[in-house]
C-alpha cells in the first residue's frame, strides 16, 4: 500500500492500521482509500473558517456521495492510500499535472476501479492569509481544468469506460466546477448594476425568460447551499463556523477570483506550480506539537 502525505499533516495514529483493515474488507476492486481532512486552526480568522467549513462539506457529503454513486472521484492531495500493483498497473502519477492526485483518481475509474472514503482524519492547516489563499485555490481549478482536458482528448472512450451517468458527474464537477465559479463574476457585476438601480440595461439584455429563471437560480440556489453548509456545521457539532457560514458568500467571490487566475494561468503556463506557504498559524494542532 502506498500512502501521501503532505509534510506538515498530522493523520489519526492509527489511520494506517484501519487502512490496511479496510483493504482487507472491501472488494478487489476498491484500488484507493481516501481518508477525511479537517483544520486544527479554523478559529484563526474568517478565511480559515470558511476553509474548514468548505472541507467539511467535501468530504463529509459530497465525497462519500460520488463514492455511492460509483462516479469518478478527485482525490485530495494527501492521505490517500493506494494499491501500489493499480498504481503501477493505471501509470502512476502525471509530473505535468498540477493537481495529479484528482487525475488519478479519474483513471482508477476509467480503469474499472473504485475508491473508498475512510472514517478517519487527518488534521491541515488551514491558510489564513487570503493571496496564499488564492494561489492555492487557482492551482487546484487549473488542475480540475486540465485534468478535463487531457481526459476529454477522447470523449467516446472515456464515455464508454465511465458510463454515461459517470461522464457527465466528471465533467460537471472537474470542469463545471471553476468555470462556473469564472462566470459567477459576471453574473454577480449584473446583480450590482440591478441593486444599483440600473433596470434598463438589465432588461436589454434579457428578456423574461432568462430573467425570473436566473432570480429565481439567485434566490434559491444560494440560499440552498448556505443551507446545506448550515446543515453540515450543526452535523459536525461546530458551532463555531454558524455566522462564517452566513457570510460564507465571501468566500465564493474568493473562489471566482481564483478560477479566473487558475484559467488564465492554464493557457499561458498550465504545468507550473504554485506553492502553498505553511506554518503562518499561530493555534496549536491537536496534541499540542507544532
Amino acid at each position: 500500500i502506498i500512502t501521501i502525505y503532505d509534510a506538515e499533516d498530522l493523520p489519526d495514529p492509527l489511520q494506517l492500521r484501519r487502512t490496511a483493515v479496510a483493504f482487507a474488507d472491501l472488494d478487489d476492486d476498491v484500488a484507493c482509500v481516501q481518508s477525511n481532512l479537517n483544520f486544527h486552526n479554523a478559529s484563526d480568522n474568517v478565511l480559515a473558517a470558511w476553509f474548514t467549513a468548505d472541507y467539511a462539506v467535501w468530504f463529509g457529503y459530497i465525497l462519500p456521495g460520488l463514492m455511492a454513486s460509483d462516479s469518478p472521484i478527485p482525490l485530495g492531495g494527501t492521505s490517500n492510500h493506494l494499491r501500489r500493483s493499480v498504481l503501477d498497473e493505471i501509470g502512476s502519477w502525471d509530473p505535468f499535472n498540477v493537481t495529479e492526485d484528482a487525475d488519478l483518481g479519474v483513471r482508477i475509474a476509467a480503469r474499472g476501479y473504485r475508491t473508498a472514503v475512510l472514517d478517519s482524519v487527518t488534521y491541515e492547516e488551514a491558510n489564513i492569509d487570503g493571496i496564499n489563499w488564492v494561489r492555492q485555490r487557482s492551482r487546484w481549478y487549473k488542475g480540475y481544468l486540465q485534468t478535463w482536458l487531457v481526459h476529454t482528448r477522447h470523449p467516446v472512450r472515456l464515455v464508454r469506460e465511465l458510463g454515461a451517468k459517470g461522464f457527465l458527474r466528471f465533467t460537471t464537477l472537474l470542469a463545471g466546477t471553476p468555470l462556473i465559479a469564472c462566470m459567477n463574476m459576471a453574473f454577480w457585476l449584473l446583480m450590482i448594476l440591478w441593486f444599483f438601480g440600473q433596470y434598463s440595461i438589465i432588461r436589454e439584455l434579457f428578456g423574461p425568460l432568462v430573467y425570473y429563471p436566473a432570480l429565481a437560480s439567485l434566490v434559491i440556489g444560494n440560499l440552498s447551499t448556505v443551507y446545506m453548509t448550515l446543515v453540515t456545521i450543526r452535523e459536525d457539532h461546530r458551532p463555531d463556523l454558524f455566522w462564517p457560514a452566513l457570510l460564507v458568500p465571501g468566500y465564493w467571490a474568493m473562489m471566482s477570483v481564483a478560477a479566473i487566475k487558475g484559467t488564465y494561468q492554464l493557457i499561458r503556463n498550465p504545468s507550473y506550480w504554485e506553492k502553498t506557504f505553511h506554518g503562518l498559524s499561530a493555534s496549536k494542532p491537536p496534541g499540542g506539537s507544532s
